[in-house]
């Protein structure tokens, strides 16, 4: 179960007043030296995030960059057109600059193996070379952790803390209040425009979740999987949000839950290339995503070759699809990413609340070319969201 912790304001005051008076000696020993080092402000986006002026809200899911060291670090799957020998990191830095500047997005979401321990040296330069694009463009990010991140010199707990402390990232190690299993479960609300009477309120909200990186299970090996603890985090916070102001939400997690291979049985609409590679424990991630009701999509990464979309129990569960040069792919099958585009509806007066989910994706080819444009929610769909902004 999620354990709320009491606070209480002698307990916090307690926590600031150390930090509070290193900060103020620090600066101190700065001016008394000004040659001294001064520790650097973290650079934070305009919190909270909102929706732009035009009702929209675009988020950019990368999955799946296996970054290693850069230009020394060889693509692995690539056609001899792409470069060959000439191949590396580099490529995936450049597609990622690309997608940045052709889609301007509000938020990026890195969703899990971003690098690639086993070929990364260094795992702090490697994250910070991995997604240094989007601290270039001074975009909002948020990440969460795969299989492979911790397989170089940082533990997971290390590593989301890092991400946390980046510029422009929104990351959290973990919830405030909570005790839960893993680095890297969080909430991020999406509030309405500027101007208009939403301005307050969190219109969209995006959980984050950690799903482990391997396991053993009486004696046999499998992958991870989301926790008790995370679900009752997941399904508390659920709930209050929707108390307050009920509204869609997305979800991002790593490794896929067991019933998404039960998509191979429907209408879905992508590439379904490669076996689902998912834990053989079941801990109840589709019964309780169904029971909160507010997610209408989960967006995935781990398995490269997969870009599908399918619906189970009217969810719909997306793969980004393999987008970094040194994870392994397919030749002539470009690397690609996930664009989840959000639209709210216009009142008479003001924004209302979200009128439209769609998704597609980029190849990362010479136009950057837009495949399977899919719709995946509208609010016609559910009145229970669209009698709360009328």
């Amino acid at each position: 179960m999620a354990l709320k912790l009491p606070v209480s304001s002698a307990g916090l005051l307690s926590l600031l007043v150390p930090c509070l008076l290193a900060f103020v000696l620090l600066r101190f020993s700065a001016l008394l030296d000004p040659g001294a080092a001064v520790p650097r402000v973290k650079r934070s986006p305009p919190l909270p995030l909102r929706f732009r002026h035009d009702g929209a809200f675009k988020i950019l899911q990368v999955a799946d960059m296996h970054f290693g060291n850069g230009a020394a670090t060889r693509c692995r799957d690539v056609a001899p057109e792409v470069g060959g020998a000439r191949c590396s990191d580099l490529n995936t830095t450049r597609f990622l600059r690309r997608l940045i500047e052709a889609e301007r997005p509000d938020l990026i979401a890195f969703t899990g193996d971003n690098i690639f321990g086993g070929s990364a040296t260094d795992a702090a330069e490697s994250l910070l070379r991995a997604v240094s694009p989007a601290i270039e463009y001074k975009v909002p990010w948020a990440a969460i952790l795969g299989n492979h991140d911790q397989e170089s010199t940082m533990t997971r707990e290390e590593l989301m803390m890092f991400l946390s402390l980046m510029d422009y990232s929104v990351s959290q190690v973990n919830p405030p209040g909570f005790l839960v299993h893993g680095f890297g479960n969080y909430h991020v609300g999406i509030h309405g425009p500027f101007g208009s009477r939403l301005v307050n309120t969190s219109l969209l909200n995006l959980y984050f979740l950690d799903s482990g990186d391997r396991e053993v299970v009486d004696g046999i090996k499998t992958y991870g999987w989301i926790k008790e603890s995370q679900l009752a985090w997941l399904g508390a916070t659920s709930r209050e949000l929707q108390q307050n102001s009920p509204a869609p939400a997305l979800a991002f997690f790593h490794i896929p839950n067991p019933e998404v291979r039960e998509l191979w049985y429907t209408d879905f609409k992508g590439e379904y290339q490669e076996g689902v590679a998912c834990s053989f424990v079941n801990s109840g991630v589709l019964g309780t995503l169904v029971s909160m009701g507010d997610v209408k999509g989960v967006f995935l990464g781990h398995d490269h070759l997969n870009d599908f979309c399918g619906n189970l129990n009217g969810i719909w569960f997306c793969y980004g699809g393999g987008f970094g040069y040194h994870a392994y792919g397919r030749p002539h099958w470009p690397r690609r990413a996930r664009v989840i585009y959000t639209q709210l509806k216009k009142g008479h007066r003001s924004w209302m609340g979200v009128e439209s989910i769609q998704t597609w994706k980029l190849l990362d080819d010479e136009n950057l070319s837009k495949i399977d444009e899919q719709v995946l929610w509208r609010h016609s769909d559910d009145d229970s969201y669209q009698s709360v902004y009328l």
